[in-house]
């Protein structure tokens, strides 16, 4: 069971990391009335592209991949989503389907809030819209960091920013790993190439002596020569 109390919007610190935090007191108390909580399994779809999403989802905790499907039916993962990301909130925004599909990398607790309380605000409350701007600007930075490394950086400066990325945003455990474990196909769909290039760039990695492995875990043990490689 989900402690209610525990998650109010009014006292969640995640707010802190979206665009919720420039909602007022009020404003967090009605959205938090509204909201429900979803427990999604690893590998359990979020919202699938295509869907009318008839609100936001907040990620509480866990992990999520946002991807996009291409004409070829290739997964291209655009973002790994986690703690205090909203995800759909375009959509629902310009009232269009989901761009992006949004599936569980691991055990995940999200809060879904629906779309009237996130399009009231908007329309009473400058500061949020404003915050909401913000984010949705930087998300078109990130995309367009993403075309440019795909057109102008090798597979393995790519997968050597994606390692970078993932240890930097996900941390690691006790014994040095990254805490988040995707498998050689999430992470060529990350980069953007073939799964067989991308098995041979990490092969190469662990006898250069850049990374180890243990499964699909991944340390980094030249993190120093992966950043030259990878601002080549």
């Amino acid at each position: 069971m989900v402690d209610e109390a525990e998650v109010r919007c009014e006292q969640c610190a995640i707010r802190q990391f979206n665009a919720l935090r420039a909602m007022s007191k009020e404003e967090l108390k009605k959205v938090s009335d509204s909201k429900s909580i979803k427990r999604v399994k690893k590998g359990e779809t979020i919202f699938k592209e295509g869907e009318k999403l008839n609100g936001v989802f907040c990620i509480r905790n866990g992990v999520a991949k946002l991807s996009k499907l291409s004409s070829n039916g290739k997964d291209q993962i655009v973002k790994l989503a986690t703690k205090g990301n909203l995800l759909g909130q375009r959509s629902v925004i310009s009232e269009e389907s989901a761009n992006l599909s949004a599936i569980a990398v691991n055990d995940t607790q999200v809060c879904f809030i629906p779309k009237e309380g996130i399009m009231n605000t908007l329309n009473t409350n400058p500061n949020f819209a404003v915050e909401v701007l913000r984010h949705m600007a930087h998300d078109l930075k990130e995309a367009d960091d993403v075309i440019i490394n795909m057109s102008q950086k090798s597979v393995k400066q790519r997968v050597a920013e994606a390692f970078l990325y993932m240890q930097n945003s996900f941390g690691v455990d006790h014994e040095g790993f990254m805490s988040i474990a995707l498998s050689r196909e999430e992470i060529a769909n990350i980069v953007g190439t073939a799964t067989e290039s991308c098995i041979r760039v990490i092969s190469e990695f662990k006898k250069d002596k850049l990374i180890k492995t243990s499964g699909k875990k991944i340390a980094i043990i030249n993190e120093a020569a992966l950043r030259a490689l990878m601002e080549k």
